[in-house]
């Protein structure tokens, strides 16, 4: 996994910008939800931001949101085997828009755009979040938990917030 930090990299054979953020900038950039989800996870939650940027001036700029729960066990709020069985899944929308990055690379889009994937696992553990827990979003706004099977809302929380400032 790459160095938290902003860095050039090859995604196979497109030129993306790609910023890696880990637990002290998660933390220091109010992203308290992602955190409080990966909590319980012996891997720590990470947010990627990934950049497209056409050679031309662009027409437009558009930012993609992705969910990436790795694994979903339900935290606390423990899903029952069957409904744990493809919870692997959880993280398709970080997969759609890391492939359309690739895409808009490699077809040269006229468009910026930005990709952002919230990475987390939502695990039970000691120090996993629990039903009755009130979290601040990075917006400010608090919300309490009342299940932490609600993990992709509490994600989609703080990465929407911060789509939302960045600049056209």
């Amino acid at each position: 996994m790459p160095r938290p930090g902003r860095n050039d990299h090859r995604l196979g054979h497109h030129k993306l910008a790609i910023e890696v953020l880990g637990p002290e900038a998660l933390a220091k950039g109010g992203f308290n939800c992602v955190l409080a989800v990966g909590q319980g996870s012996a891997h720590a939650p990470r947010v990627v931001k990934l950049e497209y940027k056409p050679k031309e001036k662009p027409k437009k700029h558009v930012v993609l949101v992705g969910k990436g729960v790795c694994f979903d066990a339900g935290g606390l709020s423990l899903k029952d085997a069957p409904n744990m069985e493809t919870m692997k899944d959880d993280m398709t929308g970080a997969a759609i828009v890391l492939a359309t990055l690739a895409a808009c690379a490699q077809t040269e889009a006229p468009v910026q755009v930005t990709g952002i994937l919230g990475l987390v696992e939502n695990m039970p553990s000691g120090k996993a979040y629990k039903p009755g827990d009130v979290l601040r979003a990075r917006s400010g706004k608090t919300i309490e938990v009342l299940n932490t099977d609600a993990e992709g809302r509490l994600v989609l929380a703080d990465l929407l917030h911060w789509a939302s400032e960045m600049k056209a």
